[in-house]
């Protein structure tokens, strides 16, 4: 049977994460939906993450079997025809090699977070971005930061029901820039790790948060993630502003001769 990789976006409102679940919508029960009309019958597909409730992607990657031989571009126009109006989107399909697992394979995650500071609520927006009405400093939150760059036990930051073997996750970037909104600023948090533990993100932009605000200095999230107890961890961002945006393989399998 002939493996595909899907570059898939989405927008996690709708949704109860990316795996399916009896009774509620799901990512992945949709793009299954959208393959059982072209093929009935077809085994569950994976991806390279499960997104959470709420949380959005510009480029998750999944792989399927199909039973018949489809040219890459036919299988994501017709994917996209029967996911409409589902804000779901195949944004790129490639053949790939039997042993291309979309988890197994990959070798790195890559997450963004956004945060708008600013008194007036989003818009055009709403429900895409975490909004907060209190102003932030930048310098404080990535002094913090620095503090969790590389190898760690992030106990202090998962999730109490994470299924992770081991707490132990290496942090390659961790970084956050400034950019000027009307009569605000938007915080990007960049996230990038071989895997992340459940809800490690959203923990660390929770608590990287509170530093900006001031309500804690940098060097208590030192203090926090040597713990080693989530009691220790701050607040959890909620999943609006966070968007899977990459997944990294040893080979891009939508690389294009």
């Amino acid at each position: 049977m002939p493996r595909y990789a899907l570059k898939i976006e989405y927008d996690g409102r709708p949704f109860c994460g990316w795996q399916a679940q009896l009774g509620q919508p799901s990512v992945q029960e949709a793009i299954e939906a959208a393959l059982a009309l072209l093929e009935p019958g077809l085994a569950r597909i994976a991806a390279a993450g499960r997104t959470d409730t709420g949380v959005h992607a510009t480029g998750q990657v999944a792989h399927c079997d199909m039973a018949r031989n489809w040219e890459a571009f036919r299988l994501r126009e017709a994917l996209n025809h029967h996911l409409r109006p589902l804000p779901v989107a195949i944004l790129d399909c490639a053949r790939v090699d039997d042993d291309f697992h979309a988890r197994f394979s990959a070798v790195e995650r890559r997450y963004l977070f956004r945060l708008l500071a600013r008194r007036a609520p989003p818009t055009f927006e709403a429900g895409q971005v975490w909004h907060i009405r209190h102003p932030l400093h930048l310098r404080p939150m990535q002094d913090a930061a620095k503090h969790l760059l590389g190898q760690h036990d992030f106990t202090t930051f998962r999730a109490s029901q994470c299924q992770a073997a081991s707490p132990v996750k290496t942090l390659d970037d961790l970084s956050i820039a400034a950019h000027e909104r009307p009569c605000g600023v938007e915080y990007h948090f960049t996230l990038r790790a071989r895997s992340f533990l459940h809800n490690q993100v959203r923990s660390i932009v929770g608590t990287l948060e509170r530093v900006g605000a001031g309500a804690w200095a940098p060097e208590d999230v030192k203090a926090a993630l040597e713990a080693r107890n989530r009691a220790a961890c701050g607040p959890v961002s909620p999943p609006d502003g966070l968007y899977l945006t990459g997944v990294g393989y040893p080979s891009d399998p939508f690389a294009r001769d």
